[in-house]
């Protein structure tokens, strides 16, 4: 599974939004022991804590009315070969010829 993370700059306004009211909930979830750790760990690395992750997550996903990253079973190769292509990149071929030309020299 390939997951693409981006960060984009927010407003003050939209901050605000999202940071004024200091009134807390509490959010329980499961997940394996596992995940957790290794999860804690990463953040950990990047200098913040599993809650404040979590908290990014949730207010990155109200910004972008969506999940803030793709979600997919493609392979990395498969990912990349659809960004080549949208992007007009790599290699093309006016017929199968040049195509079998190309694949026969590699």
């Amino acid at each position: 599974m390939c997951i693409k993370l981006s960060a984009i700059l927010v407003s003050d306004s939209v901050k605000s939004k999202y940071t004024e009211n200091t009134s807390q909930a509490t959010v329980s979830f499961r997940t394996d022991s596992r995940v957790k750790e290794e999860a804690k760990k990463l953040f950990s690395s990047m200098g913040m804590d599993l809650s404040t992750a979590i908290n990014v997550f949730l207010r990155q996903s109200i910004v972008d009315q969506a999940m803030p990253f793709l979600i997919t079973r493609e392979s990395r190769e498969s990912v990349e070969a659809r960004r080549q292509s949208e992007a007009h990149e790599g290699k093309s071929f006016n017929n199968t010829d040049e195509l079998m030309q190309d694949l026969l020299d590699a």
